[in-house]
């Protein structure tokens, strides 16, 4: 259903149970799934392509060229995946030549006026709270929560189950289950309050908090401690994460405690 008073290129591919509110534009290479609100002045740019059963809040801009001098107007998409919330004024940017793509997950709730940049891959569950800015091809991992106001330098990478503090600097990768906080930013525990509410069990969190405690608490380096963890703790999928992650960090992860 379309309000006579929004813009739709008639060339763009809108399944008739979409809802489109006054004064939306939405341009020509744009592809929007069933069961999708679009609420009044959103701008909807080529290359957006948005699930099933998604809400768009006024204000909101997605698929905006990329903010990044080297761009020049490669083709390239902004995916948002299904069910998931945009709130006002939020921006998410396409991708460049880099990666093709910036995309977000399933089942997401970005709240307002945060701002998703080129080739950043936000994952499936992620909360990310009120202007939260993430610069260019940060990866946030699976039922992340971003506190409001964090600040998330590019390349950086943020595990699955993380728990970031509002305000947060974050220029190191944060590693899986973790919360993370304090200026600067540091490892302040494994997230388990998150972790029972999702279902993992009170010893598969002892053995990530038994990960963490060789990671952060035996005075050893990142990677003499991974070595250890892969000697001494028996093999889960957890650990395994952790120690991928880990070994695969390209900015290093955050430091412990001081």
């Amino acid at each position: 259903m379309k309000q006579p008073l929004a813009y739709v290129h008639p060339a763009a591919k809108i399944h008739p149970s979409v809802v489109i509110d006054p004064f939306v534009t939405i341009e020509q290479n744009v592809e929007i799934g069933e069961g999708t609100r679009i609420g009044s002045n959103v701008t909807i740019m080529d290359g957006a392509r948005i699930g099933k059963n998604c809400t768009i809040f006024p204000g909101a801009v997605i698929s905006g060229p990329p903010q990044d001098l080297k761009f020049r107007g490669e083709d390239s998409v902004a995916i948002i995946g299904d069910n998931t919330v945009i709130r006002e004024c939020v921006t998410v940017h396409r991708g460049t030549a880099s990666k093709g793509k910036t995309v977000v997950g399933s089942n997401c709730l970005i709240m307002a006026y945060c701002h998703v940049a080129h080739d950043c891959v936000v994952g499936d569950n992620v909360i990310m709270s009120n202007a939260v800015q993430c610069a260019g091809e940060v990866v946030i991992d699976d039922y992340a929560v971003i506190g409001g106001g964090a600040l998330i330098h590019q390349f950086c990478h943020i595990g699955p189950h993380v728990m970031l503090q509002g305000g947060a600097l974050v220029n190191k990768d944060i590693p899986p289950y973790v919360k993370a906080g304090r200026d600067p930013i540091a490892y302040a525990g494994v997230n388990s309050i998150g972790l029972r509410r999702r279902g993992f069990s009170n010893e598969t969190i002892r053995d990530i908090q038994e990960t963490y405690r060789y990671l952060y608490l035996s005075g050893l380096n990142n990677s003499d401690a991974v070595e250890r963890i892969e000697a001494e703790l028996p093999a889960t999928k957890e650990r395994d994460e952790i120690i991928l992650f880990v070994r695969n960090s390209k900015r290093g992860i955050v430091r412990g405690y001081v």
